[in-house]
């Protein structure tokens, strides 16, 4: 199964009011887990960077004048992209930018069927908790020590990291026992289940003395309704 983890860095959060995608980094997953394989561009958004956002991810309009218009990537993009499902934190927010992107340059939306949205499986596992990334990887104890800003590479990586983790986590890692475990009971195992060793039955024998005092436990019931006749 190949799944593509994604993130962008925009000028701001509208691109209907003329908001612009700036960077965009993709990991590639392999049955949910990371082959190796990235996506990572910088383009030029055609207009000025504002302060805000700038503090959010350092990407300055400076750094940003000399980097290519999307539309001269946007095909090497898509080939990465494929039609794999695309996975996102807030990823309404992504996927609009990306289809604002893909629509100037004369590109067909990438469908929202393909999206999955980390924040709505982090809210249905942590109802009431804070979904940020950040809040997030503290709760996995993913380290993000060196995000110092937003980047949409760095940010895809760790939620890379996160996906696995809302996901089964490091049980993904046991697929080898889980499979052999299926073999032994021959039950099929739901996803994300605790695989437990399987131990063979205990054999219990019972001693002339403990069958002694039993008779003589019994021998002192009155009327015990085993013996009585039907």
């Amino acid at each position: 199964m190949r799944e593509i983890i994604f993130d962008t860095e925009t000028t701001g959060f509208d691109p209907a009011s003329g908001d612009r995608l700036v960077e965009i980094g993709c990991i590639e997953l392999i049955n949910r887990v990371p082959s190796g394989r990235t996506f990572h561009a910088y383009y030029n958004p055609q207009r000025d960077m504002p302060a805000a956002a700038e503090a959010v991810h350092g990407l300055s309009s400076h750094f940003l004048s000399d980097k290519p218009l999307f539309h001269t990537g946007a095909a090497d993009l898509l080939a990465f992209l494929e039609d794999s499902p695309l996975v996102a934190h807030n990823a309404r927010f992504d996927f609009g930018f990306l289809n604002h992107e893909l629509r100037r340059c004369g590109h067909a939306d990438v469908s929202m069927d393909r999206m999955i949205d980390t924040v709505a499986i982090a809210r249905t596992l942590h109802p009431g908790a804070k979904h940020s990334l950040d809040a997030l990887c503290t709760r996995y104890g993913i380290d993000r020590s060196h995000r110092v800003k937003h980047g949409a590479l760095l940010d895809a990586e760790l939620l890379a990291q996160l996906y696995i983790e809302l996901t089964g986590g490091r049980q993904i890692g046991l697929g080898l026992a889980q499979e052999e475990e299926k073999e032994i009971v021959g039950v099929e195992l739901s996803a994300g289940a605790v695989v437990r060793p399987v131990r063979p039955a205990r054999v219990f024998t019972v001693s002339a003395q403990e069958l002694e005092r039993h008779a003589a436990f019994i021998a002192t019931l009155t009327k015990p309704l085993w013996l009585e006749e039907a």
